[in-house]
């Protein structure tokens, strides 16, 4: 079976990171069936409207990971009741009569931003921070909304952590226009709590094309299922007001954190099934059965799941991911070792996720030999020899994923701070290793 890099760590930098991990190399075609914990994007909706919701609900198979912690430690703080203890989370409705509450935001976007809207309807003072890194993503644009729909929110100035929400128990709601350029999560945060609100809520954008609309199908499809009225056209969302009902929901597997494991596939040679694909999602991972098909790949369901099945030889794309930008780092390893060039574009607004990940991409994969052009919304990516070296993940799961799946094509790959990715898939490294096995 395929071992790690063997290279001894005295004769490896002085500067290397405290924690780095000798991810296994490939080297021979690998193949495996995977089970994924669940999507942290639905968990996080479905545990928030949950709290909102007229009646005790139940989220199966919740995904127990950082983020999701971090959502239900927020909700509790709201007044909500929520049993995390099992695979099946069984929540109670938040009573919204915190007199104070401090938020812990982690680096979790979507505490930062679903959780405020909701934390007005609270009758206290409700503070919010979050890891250092959290204090430089963009949530300014919503803050502004929220004051434009009634809501005192104390910031200093900053348009960014820490900050404070000031809940009177109701919200006026209405008409609010917003440049959610940066972020999808500022018209899906006030979709979530729209129906809350005395009037609903009217989001209108105006600015660059939204990025991640897909999320924000997932959260208009999500409040639909819980009797919620949303109406859309071009640039507008209308959220009428009234009760979001109580409803017990499945959580689909985390098609984005599939990403890794069937770039397995591609580089090995292999064969990777990834059990209990859904048949019809929102999930923005969905568009990988069509990005590794472009690339060489063999794309088909089975009973299983979804199967993956590469040559050994990966062809280079060009591809638009605005839609799907969080499957970026992983899109871009997989071109650093691919035989013709690709471009990916469309992606400026991942400069604000947990790091600027296309400066971070760019360092990174050049740092290892690969051929970077940088721009201000993508990468172009041209064929070059690769080398070993430590992959640098700047607290970020996604670079993570960049890291192994590089580590998989190449020698002697150190990535550091595998960790990281507990954000959204605990004991990542173990199971990725287990494949080798």
């Amino acid at each position: 079976m395929t071992t790690p890099p063997t290279t001894p760590l005295a004769d490896l930098p002085a500067d290397l990171p405290a924690n780095p991990w000798p991810a296994p190399r490939a080297r021979q075609p690998i193949s495996a069936t995977v089970s994924l914990p669940g999507s942290k994007s639905l968990a996080n909706r479905a545990l928030l409207l949950a709290a909102l919701a007229d009646g005790p609900s139940v989220v199966r198979r919740a995904l127990r990971s950082r983020d999701t912690l971090l959502m239900a430690a927020a909700l509790r703080a709201l007044g909500a009741e929520i049993d995390t203890e099992g695979d099946d989370w069984q929540v109670t409705p938040a009573t919204w009569d915190s007199a104070a509450a401090e938020i812990d935001c982690g680096l979790a976007g979507t505490v930062m931003r679903f959780v405020p809207p909701i934390a007005a309807l609270n009758r206290g003072r409700i503070g919010f921070d979050g890891d250092p890194h959290m204090r430089t993503r963009p949530v300014g644009q919503m803050l502004e909304a929220l004051r434009t729909l009634g809501v005192t929110i104390e910031d200093a100035g900053r348009g960014a952590l820490p900050f404070t929400v000031h809940g009177a128990g109701t919200v006026p709601g209405g008409v609010v226009v917003i440049d959610a350029s940066s972020s999808s999560q500022f018209i899906s945060a006030l979709l979530l709590a729209g129906a809350r609100y005395a009037d609903g809520v009217d989001v209108r954008h105006d600015g660059k094309p939204v990025p991640s609309l897909p999320h924000i199908e997932m959260t208009v499809a999500m409040l639909r299922e819980r009797g919620v009225q949303v109406t859309e056209e071009a640039n507008r969302w209308r959220v009428a007001p009234g009760p979001i009902a109580a409803l017990d929901t499945v959580i689909e597997p985390d098609l984005s954190n599939a990403a890794p494991f069937l770039a397995l596939a591609a580089v090995s040679g292999g064969t990777v099934t990834v059990r209990d694909w859904p048949a019809s999602t929102t999930q923005p991972g969905d568009e990988l059965r069509d990005i590794l098909a472009r690339m060489g790949c063999t794309v088909d369901r089975t009973e299983a799941g979804l199967r993956v099945a590469g040559s050994g030889r990966l062809q280079g794309v060009d591809l638009d991911l605005h839609d799907i930008g969080e499957l970026t780092p992983a899109i871009a390893a997989l071109c650093a070792v691919a035989e013709t060039p690709s471009r990916l574009r469309g992606v400026a607004h991942i400069r604000g996720h947990e790091t600027d990940r296309l400066a971070a991409l760019a360092t990174e994969l050049t740092a290892l030999g690969a051929a970077v052009t940088e721009h201000p919304d993508g990468l172009d990516i041209a064929p070059a020899p690769l080398h070993g070296g430590i992959f640098h993940t700047y607290a970020d799961h996604r670079m993570a994923h960049a890291g192994v799946i590089l580590a998989a094509a190449v020698d002697d790959v150190l990535v550091e701070d595998i960790g990281t990715t507990s954000k959204t898939f605990p004991d990542f490294a173990d199971a990725w290793s287990r494949l080798w096995n």
